[in-house]
Order: structure tokens, then sequence, then C-alpha cells
């Protein structure tokens, strides 16, 4: 198990390390300020509903329809924003709700009534992609009124100082550091092996430098991006749970055994549904950072983005038979997505070379997850 991980993390390394190359070497201006600052714009956006889809994944559950609801859930905000002169916290509040309510719909459907969760969000896609242009007639409805910015326009346009950007780096090593020597302690008490402090100081070391060389490289350009900290949020919350409360340890046990999971008495029906309910907010969340990425709700917002979700998490090592993956890797499968998009844009790739590519990295990354999982 040990080796298919470290072979895993390998492979993710060098397809990492070759794409950035690639794309560096027939584009200098991958690797500039502004660039970089876009792309972990473009990343955050991806990642955060890969996170999403790592909890509907673990339990053994697929959802199809995540790309419609990034664009309904976005139009719905919108729509309150410039049609009815709804305040955009409370535009983006009713479609928070709204989110939470369909997905748990959703969930309850395939927990109560046994139907398969690819046909039912398959079907999600579907309407939510109808009641999404009737929502917006067709047309293009911008995310301001009267031209006023608000809370809704500027979140990925919004950027830390530089100086909240050092101190936010600071913090965040400083809690990488407790945690792990709070974990090693832990594991020690336990009796279990523990790295050696040399190795700890090492990935800790390595660590703070790229947190730090992140926030010296984007403050050249205009300072962190409000994304970048908007997703570390929600990777933080989604680590937690899958890997510090029951909850999370139930979705793990459902998908590796959903039998022996009900004879063990978790709770499956509840722990599922509870799963795309949470799914439901993080398409939303998804939606209002997508539909302010683009400027305005128009028909091709969120095109494809379950695919680029399901993607990041089977690159980065989630089973899609559930029971296995991390947030780390599906970080990191986000980020050779993003990376990849983001390349092919700067080259200007056709759209046809574009689905292409992105097709081709999804069958590879489930072609490794079935190779690693029969050896």
């Amino acid at each position: 198990m040990q080796s298919k991980k470290s072979l895993r993390e390998f492979s993710l390394v060098i397809a990492f390390a070759a794409i950035g190359a690639f794309f560096a070497v027939m584009s200098p201006q991958f690797l500039s300020a502004r660039n970089v600052s876009l792309l972990m714009t473009e990343l955050a956006i991806t990642a955060t509903l890969a996170l999403g889809m790592l909890l509907i994944i673990l339990p053994g559950h697929i959802d199809l329809s995540a790309g419609s609801g990034v664009r309904l859930l976005g139009g719905i905000a919108s729509i309150l924003i410039f049609e009815h002169g709804w305040p955009a916290p409370a535009a983006m509040g009713v479609a928070l709700l709204i989110g939470v309510f369909i997905w748990l719909c959703m969930g309850n459907l395939v927990v109560r009534q046994k139907m398969p969760a690819f046909i039912i969000t398959l079907g999600g896609l579907l309407v939510f992609k109808g009641l999404f242009w009737l929502i917006i007639h067709n047309s293009t409805i911008p995310i301001v009124e009267g031209g006023k910015a608000n809370l809704y326009s500027v979140l990925t346009t919004f950027y830390l100082p530089p100086i909240a950007g050092y101190a936010l780096a600071a913090l965040i090593v400083v809690f990488l550091i407790v945690i792990k020597l709070r974990s090693r302690k832990a594991r020690k008490s336990y009796g279990f092996a523990v790295e050696d402090r040399e190795t700890v100081f090492l990935k800790i070391f390595l660590t703070a430098q790229l947190i730090f060389l992140f926030v010296i490289v984007t403050n050249k350009f205009r300072g962190v991006p409000l994304p970048a900290v908007i997703l570390g949020l929600v990777a933080f919350a989604i680590h937690v749970l899958t890997t510090h409360t029951p909850f999370g340890r139930y979705l793990y046990a459902i998908g590796g055994n959903e039998e022996a999971a009900i004879i063990s008495g978790i709770p499956v029906e509840k722990v599922v549904a509870g799963a795309f309910g949470i799914m439901g907010a993080i398409v939303a969340l998804t939606g209002f950072m997508q539909t302010s990425y683009s400027g305005a709700s128009t028909t091709t917002v969120g095109d494809l983005m379950e695919l680029d979700a399901i993607a990041a998490c089977v690159i980065g090592g989630v089973s899609l038979k559930g029971g296995r993956g991390t947030v780390m890797g599906v970080l990191f499968g986000a980020l050779i997505m993003a990376c990849l998009l983001n390349g092919m844009t700067l080259l200007a790739v056709s759209p046809e070379f574009k689905f292409i590519a992105r097709g081709a990295v999804l069958s590879l990354a489930v072609w490794m997850d079935v190779r690693l999982g029969r050896w």
C-alpha cells in the first residue's frame, strides 16, 4: 500500500514538473507574477468544487450535476442582485440555502430510494441547465447594479495588501508547525511509528518556503488573491472534517464496504445525505466565484466543471470506488488541471484541442487508478 502511494505521489510530482517546465519554456509569461495570481484564482475555483466532489466520491457516489449547479446558483444570485435590487450578501445567502436544499434532496433520493447517484445527478445536470437558461432568459446578466461594485463582483478581484499576505503566511506556517508537532506527539504516545525530527523539519521548512514564495510572487502583482484565502479555508474545513471527525471516518468506511458500515451501526443514510448537503453549499460558493470571475452570468458559465472536479480528484488519488482520497491529493490534482488549462490558454490553443487534452488527462488518471488498484 505504501509503495502504491509513493508511486502515485512520485508520478504526480513528475507530471506537474513536466507540465510546468513545458509551459514555462513555451510561454515565459507562465511564471510571471500576473499569471501566477490569475492561475491561483482559476485553481481556487476548480479546487473548491473538487473538494466538494471528494465528499461525494469517498462513500462511493458521483455528482454529474455540479457544473450545472454552479451556473444555476450563480445565476440566481445575479438575478436577485441585478433585476430585483437585492443586497449581494442576501442574494448569495439565498442561493446558498437553495443549493444546500437541492443537494440534500438529491442525497435523500440516492440513499432512501436506492437510486443510483449517476442517474439522479445526470437528471440534475439537465434540469439545472434548463432552469438556468430560463432564469437568465438566455441572455447575459451582470453581477453589479448601476455599475457599483459589491461583495459578489469583488469576490475574485480583491487582493490582500502585501503586509496582510505576509502575516497570513506566517500564521499558516506557525499553525502547520503546531499541528505537525501535536500529531507526532500523539502518535508517539500510542506507540506508533513517527518520522525523525530531521524529516519533520525538512518538510516544514520546504512547505514554509513555498508558502512565502507564493506570497512574494503574488505581491509583485497585486497581492494574494481573495479566492486563494477562500480555498485555504475550504481545504482546512474539509481536511478537519474528513480526518478528525466521526463523520469523515464514516465516509471512508462507507466507501470501503457499505454493508460492513451498516452492520457496524454507521448511519449511512444520514452521512451520505449530509455529504450531498455540504456539496450543495460548496457548489454555491464555486458558483459565486466562477460567475464573479466571468464578470456575468452567461450560458457558458460552469461548462464541464464537474468533469474538471472529477479529474482533479482522480488525478489526486481519489478512488472512484470510494474509500480512498485526501484533501492534499485533490489540491495537487486540481493544480495540475489548472496549470494545463492556463498554459493552453497562454499558448492560444484552440477549444477543440483543449477538450481533447482534458479528456486525455481524465482517461489517463482513471487508467492509473485502475492499474495501481491491481498491484
